[in-house]
C-alpha cells in the first residue's frame, strides 16, 4: 500500500468549494503544524454575519486554539486566494513561517508581498527576536494551472453575477 501525500492546497480547495455550498465567497485555508494539518477553515463571514471572519483569520484562531499558542511559529497556512490587508496582518501578528497562496487577487490582494510590514510600529518587540519574517510563495495545487484558473473563472463570475455555479 503508497502512503497518501498530503496536499494541503488541494484541501485549502476544499473548503473553498464548501464555504461556496454555504453562499460564502469561495476563500479555504488549511494550517500545517510539523506536517500535520491542524486547522482548516472557509469564509463565513455571511454565515456568522461577521466580516472578519475569512478563512485565513477562522484558520488562525482554531490552529492557535488547537497548538494552545498565540504565535504560530513553524506554521505554514496555505490559502486559496491571496490574502487581503486585514489577513496578511493577522498572518504578521500570528508568526506564521510561511505563506502559500494559490491565485493573485487584483481586486484586494498584493498585501502579501509586504505582509511583514502589517505589523505595526514597535510591535516587533512582541515576537522572537530571531524572527526572520514570513516567506511568501505563490503556489499552483497538484492539480495544476486548470484548477487554479477554473477557481479564478468561479469568483469573476461569482463576483459580477452574485450566482453560484461551482465547476472545481
Amino acid at each position: 500500500m503508497t502512503p497518501t501525500r498530503l496536499d494541503p492546497m488541494a484541501e485549502a480547495l476544499g473548503e473553498a468549494r464548501a464555504a461556496a455550498g454555504r453562499g460564502e465567497v469561495p476563500v479555504g485555508a488549511v494550517i500545517l503544524h510539523n506536517g500535520q494539518i491542524v486547522a482548516r477553515a472557509g469564509n463565513r463571514t455571511r454565515e456568522l454575519n461577521d466580516p472578519t471572519a475569512h478563512a485565513e483569520i477562522l484558520a488562525i484562531r482554531l490552529a492557535s486554539e488547537a497548538l494552545g499558542a498565540e504565535r504560530l511559529t513553524g506554521a505554514d497556512l496555505y490559502v486559496t486566494l491571496e490574502p487581503c490587508t486585514m489577513c496578511a496582518a493577522a498572518i504578521s501578528f500570528a508568526r506564521i513561517r510561511r505563506l502559500y497562496f494559490g491565485a493573485e487577487d487584483e481586486k484586494g490582494g498584493d498585501e502579501t508581498k509586504h505582509v511583514g510590514d502589517a505589523i505595526p510600529p514597535g510591535a516587533e518587540s512582541l515576537g522572537d527576536p530571531e524572527d526572520e519574517g514570513i516567506e511568501v510563495v505563490e503556489v499552483v495545487g497538484e492539480q495544476g494551472w486548470g484548477e487554479v484558473n477554473r477557481y479564478w473563472l468561479f469568483v469573476i463570475l461569482y463576483s459580477k453575477r452574485n450566482t453560484i455555479i461551482f465547476y472545481i
